[in-house]
Protein backbone atom coordinates (compact mmCIF):
# COMPACT_ATOMS: atom_id res chain seq x y z
CA UNK A 1 0.00 0.00 0.00
CA UNK A 2 0.81 3.43 -0.38
CA UNK A 3 2.59 5.11 2.82
CA UNK A 4 3.69 8.94 2.78
CA UNK A 5 4.80 11.77 5.25
CA UNK A 6 2.14 14.38 5.92
CA UNK A 7 4.00 16.21 8.28
CA UNK A 8 7.07 16.42 10.52
CA UNK A 9 8.51 18.05 13.79
CA UNK A 10 11.57 17.71 15.60
CA UNK A 11 13.54 19.16 19.04
CA UNK A 12 16.94 19.40 18.78
CA UNK A 13 19.88 20.30 20.94
CA UNK A 14 20.53 22.51 17.82
CA UNK A 15 17.08 23.90 18.98
CA UNK A 16 13.21 23.12 17.47
CA UNK A 17 11.73 23.74 14.25
CA UNK A 18 11.91 21.40 11.34
CA UNK A 19 13.10 24.79 8.92
CA UNK A 20 15.69 25.79 11.68
CA UNK A 21 17.36 22.89 12.55
CA UNK A 22 17.78 21.76 8.91
CA UNK A 23 19.33 25.20 8.13
CA UNK A 24 21.38 24.97 10.99
CA UNK A 25 22.95 21.50 9.70
CA UNK A 26 23.45 22.39 6.00
CA UNK A 27 25.48 25.33 7.58
CA UNK A 28 27.66 22.90 9.49
CA UNK A 29 26.58 23.59 12.89
CA UNK A 30 27.38 21.23 15.70
CA UNK A 31 25.29 21.54 18.90
CA UNK A 32 27.07 22.95 22.32
CA UNK A 33 28.10 19.90 24.61
CA UNK A 34 27.37 20.33 28.27
CA UNK A 35 29.22 19.46 31.20
CA UNK A 36 27.13 16.96 33.44
CA UNK A 37 28.44 16.36 36.97
CA UNK A 38 27.34 13.67 39.77
CA UNK A 39 25.74 14.89 43.05
CA UNK A 40 29.36 14.77 44.51
CA UNK A 41 31.32 16.71 41.72
CA UNK A 42 33.26 13.55 41.30
CA UNK A 43 32.78 13.06 37.82
CA UNK A 44 32.14 14.95 34.42
CA UNK A 45 30.33 13.78 31.51
CA UNK A 46 29.56 15.73 28.39
CA UNK A 47 25.92 15.66 27.05
CA UNK A 48 24.13 17.45 24.08
CA UNK A 49 20.83 19.00 25.53
CA UNK A 50 18.06 20.37 24.19
CA UNK A 51 17.75 24.42 24.87
CA UNK A 52 15.21 25.93 27.23
CA UNK A 53 13.94 28.44 24.27
CA UNK A 54 13.54 25.48 21.84
CA UNK A 55 10.79 25.04 23.76
CA UNK A 56 9.50 28.47 24.17
CA UNK A 57 5.93 27.95 22.01
CA UNK A 58 5.30 25.20 23.86
CA UNK A 59 1.34 24.63 25.42
CA UNK A 60 0.84 25.76 28.75
CA UNK A 61 -0.88 22.63 29.77
CA UNK A 62 -1.34 21.85 33.20
CA UNK A 63 -0.21 18.26 32.54
CA UNK A 64 3.47 19.85 31.63
CA UNK A 65 3.38 21.63 35.07
CA UNK A 66 4.91 18.85 36.56
CA UNK A 67 6.29 16.21 33.44
CA UNK A 68 9.77 15.28 32.91
CA UNK A 69 11.71 16.93 30.12
CA UNK A 70 11.14 13.94 27.99
CA UNK A 71 7.15 14.82 27.87
CA UNK A 72 7.77 18.02 27.04
CA UNK A 73 10.48 17.05 24.24
CA UNK A 74 7.87 15.05 22.43
CA UNK A 75 4.58 17.42 22.88
CA UNK A 76 7.10 19.54 21.11
CA UNK A 77 7.70 18.04 18.40
CA UNK A 78 4.53 15.53 17.78
CA UNK A 79 1.91 19.63 17.88
CA UNK A 80 4.94 20.66 15.23
CA UNK A 81 4.67 17.48 13.05
CA UNK A 82 0.25 17.84 12.83
CA UNK A 83 0.95 21.77 12.17
CA UNK A 84 3.04 21.07 9.33
CA UNK A 85 1.01 18.86 7.66
CA UNK A 86 -1.68 21.46 6.90
CA UNK A 87 -4.37 19.76 9.05
CA UNK A 88 -6.41 20.83 12.23
CA UNK A 89 -7.13 18.33 14.78
CA UNK A 90 -10.32 18.89 14.66
CA UNK A 91 -10.10 17.77 11.04
CA UNK A 92 -8.74 14.39 11.98
CA UNK A 93 -11.17 12.08 14.19
CA UNK A 94 -9.50 11.41 17.03
CA UNK A 95 -10.61 7.87 17.06
CA UNK A 96 -8.53 7.29 13.56
CA UNK A 97 -5.69 8.71 14.59
CA UNK A 98 -3.12 6.68 16.09
CA UNK A 99 -0.07 7.44 18.76
CA UNK A 100 2.82 5.17 18.55
CA UNK A 101 6.11 6.30 21.23
CA UNK A 102 9.26 4.52 20.39
CA UNK A 103 11.55 5.47 23.57
CA UNK A 104 14.90 3.55 24.98
CA UNK A 105 15.96 5.16 28.01
CA UNK A 106 12.48 7.26 29.34
CA UNK A 107 12.06 9.16 32.22
CA UNK A 108 15.62 8.83 33.71
CA UNK A 109 15.85 12.24 35.34
CA UNK A 110 12.42 11.54 37.47
CA UNK A 111 12.94 8.15 37.99
CA UNK A 112 16.43 8.93 39.63
CA UNK A 113 14.74 11.28 41.89
CA UNK A 114 11.82 8.93 42.72
CA UNK A 115 14.21 5.92 43.57
CA UNK A 116 16.70 8.33 45.46
CA UNK A 117 14.60 9.17 48.37
CA UNK A 118 13.50 5.75 48.63
CA UNK A 119 16.78 4.70 49.49
CA UNK A 120 17.83 7.60 51.64
CA UNK A 121 14.37 7.76 53.45
CA UNK A 122 12.38 4.39 52.58
CA UNK A 123 9.49 3.01 51.30
CA UNK A 124 7.25 5.88 52.80
CA UNK A 125 8.81 8.75 51.13
CA UNK A 126 8.33 7.98 47.79
CA UNK A 127 6.35 10.71 45.88
CA UNK A 128 2.74 9.84 44.28
CA UNK A 129 3.51 13.10 42.23
CA UNK A 130 6.97 11.87 40.40
CA UNK A 131 5.50 7.89 40.09
CA UNK A 132 3.52 8.61 36.76
CA UNK A 133 6.70 10.03 35.28
CA UNK A 134 8.87 7.05 35.70
CA UNK A 135 7.14 4.73 33.55
CA UNK A 136 8.04 4.41 30.17
CA UNK A 137 4.60 5.32 28.49
CA UNK A 138 4.54 8.80 30.27
CA UNK A 139 5.04 10.46 27.32
CA UNK A 140 2.36 9.41 25.23
CA UNK A 141 0.06 9.36 27.70
CA UNK A 142 0.55 13.53 27.99
CA UNK A 143 1.17 14.14 24.24
CA UNK A 144 -2.50 11.60 23.59
CA UNK A 145 -4.66 13.24 26.48
CA UNK A 146 -2.96 17.15 24.95
CA UNK A 147 -4.05 16.14 21.74
CA UNK A 148 -7.16 14.71 22.53
CA UNK A 149 -6.39 10.98 20.73
CA UNK A 150 -8.96 8.74 22.07
CA UNK A 151 -8.05 5.50 19.55
CA UNK A 152 -4.62 3.25 19.29
CA UNK A 153 -1.82 4.47 21.83
CA UNK A 154 1.04 2.48 21.87
CA UNK A 155 5.03 2.91 23.40
CA UNK A 156 7.72 0.21 22.38
CA UNK A 157 10.57 0.14 24.25
CA UNK A 158 13.71 -1.29 22.55
CA UNK A 159 17.49 0.59 21.24
CA UNK A 160 18.01 3.16 18.34
CA UNK A 161 16.12 0.79 15.89
CA UNK A 162 12.45 1.25 17.74
CA UNK A 163 12.26 4.06 16.15
CA UNK A 164 11.53 1.91 12.91
CA UNK A 165 9.53 -0.87 14.26
CA UNK A 166 7.40 2.00 15.40
CA UNK A 167 7.12 2.57 11.78
CA UNK A 168 6.39 -0.83 10.86
CA UNK A 169 3.77 -1.05 13.28
CA UNK A 170 2.25 2.49 11.78
CA UNK A 171 2.19 0.59 8.60
CA UNK A 172 0.26 -2.22 9.67
CA UNK A 173 -2.23 -0.02 11.63
CA UNK A 174 -2.27 2.34 8.30
CA UNK A 175 -2.80 -1.22 6.17
CA UNK A 176 -5.93 -2.66 7.99
CA UNK A 177 -7.83 0.21 7.81
CA UNK A 178 -7.66 0.55 11.79
CA UNK A 179 -6.95 4.19 11.41
CA UNK A 180 -6.42 6.60 8.39
CA UNK A 181 -3.43 8.48 10.06
CA UNK A 182 -0.72 7.56 13.08
CA UNK A 183 1.90 9.80 14.13
CA UNK A 184 5.31 8.72 15.12
CA UNK A 185 7.19 9.60 18.22
CA UNK A 186 10.75 8.91 19.42
CA UNK A 187 12.06 10.71 22.24
CA UNK A 188 15.05 11.17 25.23
CA UNK A 189 16.04 12.80 27.61
CA UNK A 190 19.70 12.94 29.28
CA UNK A 191 21.36 12.60 32.64
CA UNK A 192 24.34 12.34 34.49
CA UNK A 193 22.90 8.62 35.77
CA UNK A 194 22.61 7.75 31.85
CA UNK A 195 26.14 8.81 30.58
CA UNK A 196 27.55 6.76 33.41
CA UNK A 197 25.76 3.90 31.82
CA UNK A 198 26.74 4.04 28.83
CA UNK A 199 30.38 4.92 30.19
CA UNK A 200 30.59 1.09 31.64
CA UNK A 201 29.37 -0.61 28.65
CA UNK A 202 32.59 0.96 26.80
CA UNK A 203 30.35 3.12 24.25
CA UNK A 204 30.96 7.04 25.73
CA UNK A 205 33.71 9.09 24.94
CA UNK A 206 35.32 11.62 27.52
CA UNK A 207 34.84 14.84 25.38
CA UNK A 208 33.24 16.10 22.02
CA UNK A 209 33.51 15.20 19.35
CA UNK A 210 31.87 12.68 17.82
CA UNK A 211 34.01 11.01 14.80
CA UNK A 212 32.02 9.29 12.29
CA UNK A 213 34.15 6.40 10.97
CA UNK A 214 37.12 7.04 13.08
CA UNK A 215 39.86 3.82 14.01
CA UNK A 216 39.49 2.97 16.27
CA UNK A 217 36.24 4.16 17.17
CA UNK A 218 36.17 6.32 20.30
CA UNK A 219 32.71 6.20 21.43
CA UNK A 220 29.93 8.84 21.24
CA UNK A 221 28.21 11.77 22.97
CA UNK A 222 24.79 11.91 24.30
CA UNK A 223 21.90 13.53 23.48
CA UNK A 224 18.15 14.24 23.91
CA UNK A 225 15.33 15.91 22.21
CA UNK A 226 12.64 14.25 20.05
CA UNK A 227 11.17 13.81 16.31
CA UNK A 228 7.69 13.34 15.49
CA UNK A 229 6.32 12.31 12.03
CA UNK A 230 2.87 12.21 10.62
CA UNK A 231 2.37 9.11 8.48
CA UNK A 232 -0.51 9.03 6.14
CA UNK A 233 -2.20 7.34 2.88
CA UNK A 234 -0.81 10.21 1.07
CA UNK A 235 2.33 12.67 1.15
CA UNK A 236 4.85 14.10 -1.05
CA UNK A 237 7.58 11.30 0.94
CA UNK A 238 6.65 8.21 -0.05
CA UNK A 239 7.28 5.26 2.54
CA UNK A 240 8.27 2.33 0.21
CA UNK A 241 9.38 -0.17 2.37
CA UNK A 242 9.61 -0.95 6.05
CA UNK A 243 12.11 -3.40 7.35
CA UNK A 244 11.68 -4.27 10.97
CA UNK A 245 14.95 -5.93 11.20
CA UNK A 246 16.68 -8.68 13.11
CA UNK A 247 19.15 -9.00 16.19
CA UNK A 248 22.51 -9.87 16.40
CA UNK A 249 24.22 -11.23 19.79
CA UNK A 250 27.43 -10.02 19.31
CA UNK A 251 29.16 -6.56 18.08
CA UNK A 252 31.42 -8.23 15.60
CA UNK A 253 28.45 -9.91 14.11
CA UNK A 254 26.47 -6.52 12.93
CA UNK A 255 28.07 -5.85 9.79
CA UNK A 256 26.92 -9.45 8.58
CA UNK A 257 23.64 -8.62 10.31
CA UNK A 258 22.99 -5.13 8.13
CA UNK A 259 24.25 -7.27 4.88
CA UNK A 260 21.26 -9.50 4.97
CA UNK A 261 18.96 -6.47 5.98
CA UNK A 262 19.90 -4.16 2.64
CA UNK A 263 20.00 -7.39 0.70
CA UNK A 264 16.04 -7.44 1.51
CA UNK A 265 15.30 -3.88 0.10
CA UNK A 266 13.31 -4.14 -3.19
CA UNK A 267 15.71 -2.77 -6.05
CA UNK A 268 18.24 -1.74 -4.07
CA UNK A 269 20.77 -1.76 -6.29
CA UNK A 270 20.05 1.82 -7.07
CA UNK A 271 20.59 3.61 -3.90
CA UNK A 272 21.57 7.15 -3.70
CA UNK A 273 21.65 7.99 -0.33
CA UNK A 274 22.20 6.17 2.87
CA UNK A 275 21.55 8.27 5.60
CA UNK A 276 23.15 5.26 8.67
CA UNK A 277 23.14 6.03 12.79
CA UNK A 278 27.48 5.71 12.85
CA UNK A 279 27.92 7.72 16.30
CA UNK A 280 31.70 6.94 17.20
CA UNK A 281 31.68 3.67 17.95
CA UNK A 282 31.04 -0.42 16.94
CA UNK A 283 28.62 1.19 14.47
CA UNK A 284 30.18 2.73 11.93
CA UNK A 285 32.78 -0.33 11.09
CA UNK A 286 29.44 -2.36 10.73
CA UNK A 287 27.72 0.02 9.15
CA UNK A 288 30.94 1.17 6.47
CA UNK A 289 31.56 -2.36 6.15
CA UNK A 290 27.99 -3.59 4.74
CA UNK A 291 28.06 -0.34 2.86
CA UNK A 292 30.79 -0.81 0.69
CA UNK A 293 29.58 -4.40 -0.06
CA UNK A 294 25.68 -3.51 -0.96
CA UNK A 295 25.74 0.53 -1.87
CA UNK A 296 29.46 1.62 -3.40
CA UNK A 297 29.32 4.66 -4.69
CA UNK A 298 26.39 5.75 -2.30
CA UNK A 299 26.03 9.22 -0.92
CA UNK A 300 26.34 8.62 2.77
CA UNK A 301 25.60 11.18 5.88
CA UNK A 302 25.07 10.75 9.80
CA UNK A 303 23.60 13.18 11.49
CA UNK A 304 24.73 12.27 15.15
CA UNK A 305 28.31 14.36 14.62
CA UNK A 306 25.96 17.59 14.91
CA UNK A 307 23.35 16.60 17.25
CA UNK A 308 24.99 13.36 19.47
CA UNK A 309 23.67 9.92 19.86
CA UNK A 310 19.49 10.21 21.15
CA UNK A 311 19.10 6.77 20.52
CA UNK A 312 15.19 6.21 19.98
CA UNK A 313 14.75 9.71 18.92
CA UNK A 314 18.06 9.70 16.86
CA UNK A 315 15.95 7.04 14.79
CA UNK A 316 13.46 9.98 13.84
CA UNK A 317 16.01 12.52 13.06
CA UNK A 318 17.91 9.93 10.54
CA UNK A 319 14.00 9.83 8.75
CA UNK A 320 13.34 13.28 8.90
CA UNK A 321 16.94 14.04 7.17
CA UNK A 322 16.10 11.31 4.74
CA UNK A 323 12.82 13.08 4.10
CA UNK A 324 14.15 16.85 4.09
CA UNK A 325 17.38 15.66 1.24
CA UNK A 326 14.39 14.07 -1.19
CA UNK A 327 11.70 17.35 -0.79
CA UNK A 328 14.25 19.94 -0.87
CA UNK A 329 17.29 18.27 -2.88
CA UNK A 330 19.96 19.57 -0.27
CA UNK A 331 22.60 17.27 1.84
CA UNK A 332 24.35 18.58 5.58
CA UNK A 333 27.91 18.14 5.54
CA UNK A 334 29.14 15.43 7.63
CA UNK A 335 30.86 16.45 10.72
CA UNK A 336 34.44 15.41 12.03
CA UNK A 337 34.06 12.36 9.69
CA UNK A 338 37.44 9.83 8.91
CA UNK A 339 38.50 9.01 5.71
CA UNK A 340 36.38 5.55 4.80
CA UNK A 341 37.52 4.33 2.15
CA UNK A 342 34.67 2.90 0.25
CA UNK A 343 32.09 5.14 1.46
CA UNK A 344 31.15 9.02 0.02
CA UNK A 345 30.96 11.46 2.89
CA UNK A 346 30.61 14.63 2.15
CA UNK A 347 32.41 17.59 4.01
CA UNK A 348 30.49 20.28 2.59
CA UNK A 349 26.94 21.15 2.14
CA UNK A 350 25.57 19.97 -1.60
CA UNK A 351 22.57 21.47 -3.17
CA UNK A 352 20.67 20.59 -6.29
CA UNK A 353 20.38 17.16 -5.15
CA UNK A 354 19.36 15.20 -7.70
CA UNK A 355 18.44 11.63 -6.05
CA UNK A 356 14.49 10.42 -5.76
CA UNK A 357 15.17 7.30 -3.25
CA UNK A 358 16.92 7.17 -0.06
CA UNK A 359 17.88 4.52 2.58
CA UNK A 360 17.63 4.58 6.67
CA UNK A 361 20.11 2.40 8.21
CA UNK A 362 19.49 2.19 12.12
CA UNK A 363 21.85 -0.05 14.36
CA UNK A 364 20.77 -0.06 17.61
CA UNK A 365 23.67 -0.02 20.64
CA UNK A 366 21.72 -3.53 22.02
CA UNK A 367 21.81 -5.55 19.21
CA UNK A 368 18.73 -4.66 16.40
CA UNK A 369 19.03 -2.88 13.30
CA UNK A 370 16.33 -2.00 11.19
CA UNK A 371 15.93 0.03 7.81
CA UNK A 372 13.54 1.81 5.45
CA UNK A 373 13.53 3.12 2.08
CA UNK A 374 12.29 6.84 0.93
CA UNK A 375 11.29 8.06 -2.27
CA UNK A 376 9.81 10.95 -4.16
Amino acid sequence: MSLGIAGMGWITPLGGGLASVWERLLAGESAKAEAIHDSLGRTTYFAYRVPTSSLSDAPKHARLRRSSAISRFAVGAGLEALNNSGWKLDEISAKRLALIFAISNGGVIYTKRFYHDIVESGAHTASPLLFPETVFNAPASHLAAILGITGANYTLVGDGAVGILAFKMAEDLIEANTVDHCLVVGAEETDWLLCDAYRKWRLLRSEPPIEAFGTPARGMILSEGAGAILLSRKGSIQIDQVLSGRNFVRRKDAAAGLRKLFAEFNGDAGAELVIVSANGTFIDVAEHTAIVECFPGALVYTPKPALGESVAAGSLWQVICAAKALSDHQLPPVLNAAEANGVRTNRRRLDNLKISRALVSVCGLNQQFAGMKLSV
